[in-house]
């Protein structure tokens, strides 16, 4: 029996791609926004259309929550991947038990903006703690 070819649209509803690095607690964030690009590569060839400003997305709320957690948190951190029917979960876990809190509105601030950024770009953020730390994890619908 010959499978029928499927069109991009079904392609894209099917389609699931994982991947994950771990960071010795020093990652540069120029290699996880690479290891991310890469990812995002990899969806498209598989038929998956990531549309360009929302690849710019996720690269930046990568950007936010490794940086969080290689400034905040000792140790080694973890960057997760995971597209779903258009949706990229981006989970970073470091070694922080506290679950990081957006700032309060100020215009006049410089700076300590990443998890207000992260909020705004993504439909669903959560965050879980235990004993080992924490994961954020962040939904960002990609197509």
């Amino acid at each position: 029996m010959q499978e029928m070819p499927q069109d991009r649209s079904t392609m894209s509803r099917r389609a699931r791609l994982r991947a994950a690095v771990s960071y010795d607690g020093s990652p540069l964030i120029g290699e996880s926004r690479s290891f991310a690009g890469t990812f995002l590569d990899r969806a498209v060839v598989r038929g998956v259309a990531v549309a360009g400003v929302k690849r710019g997305d996720a690269l930046l709320v990568v950007s936010e929550l490794v940086t969080n957690a290689v400034r905040h948190a000792p140790g080694p951190c973890t960057l997760a991947l995971d597209l779903r029917d258009g949706v990229l979960e981006i989970a970073v876990s470091d070694t922080l038990g506290r679950a990081p809190r957006a700032q309060p509105f100020d215009p006049r601030r410089i700076g300590r903006h990443g998890l207000e950024i992260v909020l705004a770009l993504c439909a669903k953020v959560s965050i879980e703690t235990d004993d080992r730390g924490k994961t954020v994890r962040a939904h960002l619908m990609v197509v």
